[in-house]
């Protein structure tokens, strides 16, 4: 009795002790750990996804792939695989499990069995989502310990298992079971089968050993240890065990739920988001929506590629990507010819291929394609590779297949037509990018050929030289300055000479054809060098150059040269096309932009666009050159001041509509800046339009919009093609969409050159690379797209426009004969009628003969 009395004794001192003590130890560490109080408020981390107008997902972005789940979503058998696996006694222990832990380390030790962990499903959820680490020491393990106390004394049981299956790291860049179900399987909860459970269940203990897509033996003997604790614990019955055991395990990686992907704008999106929000944009769950439309982006997307291969193919094959084996001496591993054609970063709609055998005969090949199959290349696939010699020049069409693809080459295919066509990798590079001329809303980017080819973004980013579609730009200039479009100007060589210097400018027509005095219509319709050339002097190059500014173009890349009236500034294709948009809605200079909302974690809206827009039947007033003026003055002080104080910072009483326009201003949204009037602006537009329709006697430049855009007639726009053909260009609009396509090589210094025509498209006829042949065939095509159901618009002349029948050779005012109607600003029309000289008669003495002077 003694004994046992003194033993009691000790043992209750020691119970005592132990409390004391490790109350001691909690009351140090306590202060140490984090607060638990907000894990009822977590936000788990989410990547950022980016949506179409439409609402489809265009990208995703983050580390961390994770898809929230609330717990009465979560299959019964799966929450009994996590707890067969994880923690058996869950639901009874307070945060730690002395008899798991007892368990956990008997089974160890008498088999060598280490899939009981010791760790519950509360310590692993503190150690998951706060920062005490994951280092292994006693000092994490007791932080660990106390963390799970005070988890379980400010959660339910419910709330800590939903917590811990929406952040537990499963592997493959997923947290939690929701994206882990996707990432594995491409399922939701409620699809998954008891084997697919079991091998979730089974990946936290690690992920990356038990991953099915890393290890299938692993992840499968990982997953019949699940099920067997399954059985051992009741969940599920011999039946099940077996059945689920039997199952094979299927995985492979999903992706997230891409409905289409448009990496130029979704990369613009992610980097304008970072520069919002930082590292936080890749967390914060935020959800970004785009102004881009499937339809239109796919559109553009496929214009520009089909228009770059047909540059492409009319410049000759540069041969094969590679050589894969020796076809003469060695032979081949297709284990290892496939994997080398899977490993090659693909391009567009491009696949890999390697040639297996080449029939001279049957003139055909049978190639080896990068998923494993054979198929065959007929002659037709091949019959466009003249072997490239130089971008002018093409070896003869080939004769049989074997003039172009060799046995152990690879090569690209693309099935064009439904039938398989070689293709190759395009040296050139192109961009497009189509605006709402009245919101600024960008209806489709794109910025290359393709973002695996290169990531640059050529529709916001190249600045390159724009040719003739400059020259809208300055044709409103002169106009603004009192001219029109019926004034004549000479279309005769020019030579300019720099004073003091013996070097000497002579710009030259393309092609090089002069026609005498023509109108400034004439002129533009058939991008008349030398006349933009006289009507830029006519006003003066600073002049013109001043008035460019009005489009939005950046006054540093203008160079102040009479060469800038042919296109030598260089601006991007972005730049372009709202300088076009101008012209389109009579007048504005609106602002494009390309995310209309973005919401946050709780899908609350933290930004919306309001953007400033294009009224064209409205009364606003041009204020350019008064912005500065007019942006000193707040809403509040011109709607508090009284009238005699509404005045601009040089004294001058303000106009209603300026009042008007000050207020948009300094509101969300409101009118965007009137650069010109609206009457020049419907000149311009109607001037665009020859570009495309031309008038009896001539053709505009664009005209093959036209014939692809028939029947409408509200289309306008402008060719442009820079010096040695580097650059090519077509500009436009139609209805209230406005677009523009550049074509060019990355390097700034090869010319387009002179292509030869090819046998898969008879339209395409050889000769010099330029605008409408290089840079118009994917306007075309992208805007017979864009214009679908859309109404024609039908602009009728704004007040302050007349129409005036003059003649067509002289633009004097006409009574009949050679005349049109012409548009023009009151006060600027002509006021002479032409007169028909009328040639003086002389009689001959010597031969009698009578003879005109004139």
């Amino acid at each position: 009795m003694r004994f046992i009395k003194i033993f009691m004794f000790l043992f209750v001192l020691a119970f005592a002790l132990g409390i004391v003590a490790f109350a001691g130890l909690y009351n140090y560490i306590r202060p140490q750990l984090p607060s638990v109080e907000a894990l009822r408020d977590v936000k788990l981390q989410q990547p950022m996804r980016v949506y179409s107008a439409d609402g489809e997902l265009m990208a995703e972005f983050g580390e961390k792939r994770r898809i929230p789940v609330q717990l009465n979503e979560v299959p019964k058998q799966l929450i009994d695989a996590f707890l067969a696996i994880e923690d058996t006694r869950y639901f009874e222990h307070s945060g730690i499990d002395p008899k798991g832990i007892l368990r956990a380390v008997f089974v160890a030790a008498s088999s060598g069995n280490t899939s009981q962990g010791a760790s519950t499903i509360t310590q692993q959820l503190a150690r998951n989502i706060t920062d005490i680490g994951n280092e292994r020491s006693l000092e994490r393990k007791v932080k660990e310990v106390f963390l799970a106390f005070d988890i379980e004394k400010f959660l339910s049981k419910e709330e800590i298992l939903a917590l811990y299956l929406n952040t537990i790291f499963m592997g493959q860049r997923s947290y939690g079971i929701g994206a882990a179900a996707y990432t594995y399987f491409g399922k939701s909860l409620d699809q998954l089968t008891l084997s697919e459970m079991a091998m979730l269940a089974g990946l936290p203990k690690a992920p990356s050993d038990y991953n099915p897509i890393n290890s299938i033996e692993r992840a499968t003997d990982r997953r019949n240890i699940v099920l067997r604790r399954m059985l051992e614990e009741g969940f599920i019955t011999e039946t099940e065990f077996q059945q689920a055991r039997a199952e094979p395990i299927v995985a492979k990686y999903h992706q997230a739920d891409i409905a289409f992907s448009s990496p130029y704008i979704t990369e613009a999106a992610r980097q304008e988001m970072y520069r919002r929000y930082g590292e936080e944009a890749y967390t914060g769950g935020f959800k970004v929506y785009t102004t881009i439309t499937k339809r239109l982006q796919l559109a553009a997307e496929q214009s520009l590629r089909d228009n770059v291969l047909s540059y492409d193919m009319r410049h000759g094959y540069r041969g094969p990507v590679a050589t894969l084996w020796d076809a003469n001496s060695t032979s081949f591993d297709q284990n290892e010819v496939i994997k080398a054609l899977k490993t090659t970063v693909r391009l567009a709609d491009f696949i890999p291929a390697a040639v297996l055998e080449v029939s001279n005969k049957e003139n055909q090949a049978t190639l080896l394609l990068s998923d494993g199959t054979t198929q065959t290349l007929k002659f037709k696939g091949v019959k466009w590779a003249r072997k490239f010699i130089n971008d002018n020049s093409q070896s003869p069409a080939p004769r049989k297949i074997g003039d172009v693809i060799h046995v152990g080459e690879q090569i690209w295919v693309r099935y064009y037509n439904h039938e398989l066509w070689l293709t190759q990798e395009p040296a050139v590079n192109s961009a497009l990018v189509s605006l709402d001329s009245n919101t600024g809303e960008i209806q489709a980017l794109v910025g290359g050929f393709d973002f695996n080819q290169s990531k640059f973004n050529r529709a916001t980013q190249a600045l390159r030289q724009i040719g003739s579609n400059i020259k809208p730009f300055f044709y409103a200039a002169v106009m603004d300055k009192g001219l029109t479009l019926s004034t004549v100007f000479n279309d005769a060589p020019i030579t300019s000479w720099n004073s003091g210097s013996a070097k000497s400018w002579s710009p030259k027509n393309s092609p090089a054809t002069y026609d005498g005095p023509i109108r400034l219509r004439q002129a533009l319709g058939q991008s008349k060098n030398v006349v933009m050339v006289r009507a830029v002097r006519a006003i003066g190059v600073d002049a013109a150059a001043d008035f460019l500014e009005r489009f939005g173009f950046p006054a540093a890349n203008i160079d102040r040269t009479e060469a800038m009236s042919l296109g030598s500034p260089s601006f991007t294709p972005m730049q372009v096309a709202r300088g076009y948009a101008v012209f389109a809605n009579g007048g504005f200079l609106i602002e494009p932009y390309f995310i209309t909302r973005v919401l946050d974690y709780d899908g609350d809206i933290v930004f919306e666009a309001k953007p400033k827009v294009a009224c064209m039947n409205c009364n606003i007033p041009v204020i350019y050159g008064q912005s500065e003026q007019l942006a000193a003055l707040s809403l509040d002080n011109v709607e508090n001041a009284s009238e005699s104080t509404r005045t601009d910072s040089q004294g001058r009483p303000l106009t209603e509509e300026e009042i008007e326009f000050i207020s948009s201003e300094n509101q969300s949204g409101g009118y965007a800046p009137r650069v010109i009037s609206g009457q020049l602006a419907f000149l311009m537009r109607d001037v665009l339009n020859s570009n495309v329709f031309g008038e009896p006697g001539w053709n505009g430049t664009g005209w093959r919009a036209g014939k692809v855009l028939a029947p409408r007639k509200d289309i306008g726009g402008k060719t442009g093609t820079t010096n040695s053909s580097k650059d090519a260009w077509f500009s436009g609009y139609g209805a209230n969409v406005v677009t523009s396509v550049w074509v060019g090589f990355d390097d700034n210094r090869r010319a387009l050159g002179r292509g030869t025509a090819w046998p898969g498209d008879p339209s395409q006829i050889s000769g010099g690379e330029a605008g409408a042949k290089t840079a118009q065939p994917a306007w075309n095509n992208y805007m017979k797209v864009a214009l679908e159901g859309i109404e024609e618009q039908k602009i009728s002349p704004p007040p302050g426009i007349i129409s005036v029948k003059i003649d067509k050779y002289t633009g004097q005012l006409s009574n009949g004969g050679s005349s049109r109607s012409e548009y023009f600003i009151k006060g600027t029309e002509p006021k002479t009628y032409y007169v028909e000289e009328v040639g003086t008669e002389i009689i001959n003495e010597e031969s009698g003969q009578t003879e005109e002077l004139f």
